[in-house]
């Protein structure tokens, strides 16, 4: 019978959903980090539950032709990357069988996955930084946390990111040191800063604390030593998050210094971002998969799209652009003000947008006789709401393009289009918007029968 600690020999045979290789262990599924297939690793038990096993790769005799040295100080101790143990190649074909295993396993799809679409780069291309902060014995920790757990690796650079941050990330530190602002401490439910939260974009940067209440101590100071530390800052914002969550950001933005706001170009448009606003995190592989739907959607000018969950309207005026009508959806009603503001600023005059559930939106359409030609959903990681896919079979559209962020939530979500029998897929293609972690994007074309 296994035990916790044990080290045992074990063969890894696969690569698991979230990055880690998988053996097998007495019948059990044992998940390892940093082991690749055909490897046999020594293998630590870190956990022995009923029906599966975690543990870590000590050492790897025979590493894998795959296996590389990972040029950060910080992996595999922070939980933000899963796959710099292992040339990009290798990385790509895990992603791609990760959507056809699960497209093939969960929602029953035997369809071929095309080659994943790469990226032009594995480092730095990220537009949208969450640091938490705790308190540590040298000082506040300002980094990432541990794989499956809420311990905060402090983090002096990350390659992943912009090297701004690491600026930005040191004046916060010195700030909290010099000014005597305490952590949040996640278990007291005390202490005050609890995320450095980043955006950056052609126009500059946007620095925002997430605080455990509705000031800073001494915030000339503080927007003093950002300004010095990242010379192209546009604005500071507090955000204010009271609540006991894992939500890192609160209901209400307070802006100390600047403005609030910043405007990027994504596909030759032009779009306003705020703190809350979702935008993809790699602009650069953004236009790749907003391209990729496009092509789907096989636009010719005279189209109605009907564009579930918009956001702030990117894919909508996208799509505008060679279509005849769009209508987008969506249930924040700052995420609706920032579509019709984006249309505006670039001139589109044939999107409109409205706030609701992506059900109800559809379900109201339908019942307004909305017959689109495209409709397009690119749902949050849970996946399309209860009843949307049956909505969408009654309206009947010609095609619908499915952008993921979920193999699992895709993989069931199509099931249910291909059992309520209107619409099949045909074309399925990953794109890599996350190169060293195991996330991936994938889109869909399903057409009706």
């Amino acid at each position: 019978m296994p035990k916790k600690n044990d080290v045992l020999p074990l063969t890894i045979e696969s690569i698991g959903l979230n990055g880690e290789g998988i053996a097998h262990l007495e019948g059990q599924v044992v998940f390892v980090s940093g082991g690749l297939p055909g490897e046999v690793c020594e293998v630590q038990l870190l956990k022995v539950g009923r029906s599966a096993i975690w543990g870590k790769a000590l050492q790897v005799p025979c590493p894998s032709p795959d296996r590389e040295t990972p040029d950060c100080p910080y992996y595999p101790k922070c939980g933000g990357c899963q796959f710099r143990h292992m040339t990009y190649a290798a990385e790509l074909e895990a992603k791609r069988q990760k959507v056809a295993d699960a497209l093939q396993h969960i929602g029953g799809v035997d369809l071929p996955v095309s080659v994943i679409l790469e990226a032009d780069s594995t480092q730095r291309y990220r537009n949208k930084v969450q640091f938490p902060i705790s308190a540590g014995k040298d000082g506040p920790r300002i980094g990432f946390y541990r794989a499956r757990s809420h311990d905060v690796v402090d983090v002096e650079d990350c390659l992943l990111q912009p090297p701004e941050a690491a600026a930005i990330a040191a004046a916060v530190r010195a700030w909290m040191a010099d000014s005597g602002v305490p952590a949040y401490d996640e278990a007291a439910h005390s202490g005050l800063v609890r995320h450095l939260f980043l955006r950056f974009a052609a126009s500059g940067v946007l620095c925002c604390l997430v605080v455990n209440g509705e000031a800073v101590p001494d915030p000339d100071g503080l927007v003093d030593r950002l300004r010095r530390a990242a010379p192209g800052l546009t604005g500071v914002v507090l955000s204010v998050n009271r609540d006991r969550t894992n939500v890192v950001l609160g209901r209400r933005q307070i802006t100390l210094w600047g403005r609030d706001w910043l405007e990027d170009t994504l596909c030759g448009l032009t779009f306003r971002i705020s703190v809350p606003s979702f935008y993809q995190v790699n602009r650069a592989q953004t236009e790749v998969l907003y391209a990729k739907a496009a092509e789907f959607a096989a636009l010719t000018g005279r189209e109605t799209v009907l564009d579930l969950y918009c956001g702030i309207g990117t894919i909508s005026l996208v799509m505008a652009r060679t279509a005849g009508r769009v209508i987008g959806a969506e249930i924040v009603p700052a995420a609706v003000a920032d579509a019709e503001a984006n249309a505006r600023r670039n001139g589109i005059r044939n999107a409109e947008f409205f706030c609701a559930d992506a059900a109800d939106a559809a379900r109201r359409l339908a019942g307004e006789g909305l017959r689109p030609d495209v409709v397009c959903v690119d749902p949050p990681r849970k996946g399309l709401a209860a009843g949307v896919v049956e909505t969408i079979a009654g309206m009947a559209p010609d095609r619908v393009i499915y952008v993921s962020c979920d193999p699992a939530t895709l993989a069931r979500d199509l099931k249910r289009f291909v059992e309520e029998g209107t619409f099949s897929p045909v074309k399925i293609t990953p794109v890599d918007l996350f190169p060293q972690t195991f996330h991936c994007e994938t889109v869909v074309h399903l057409r009706r029968n």
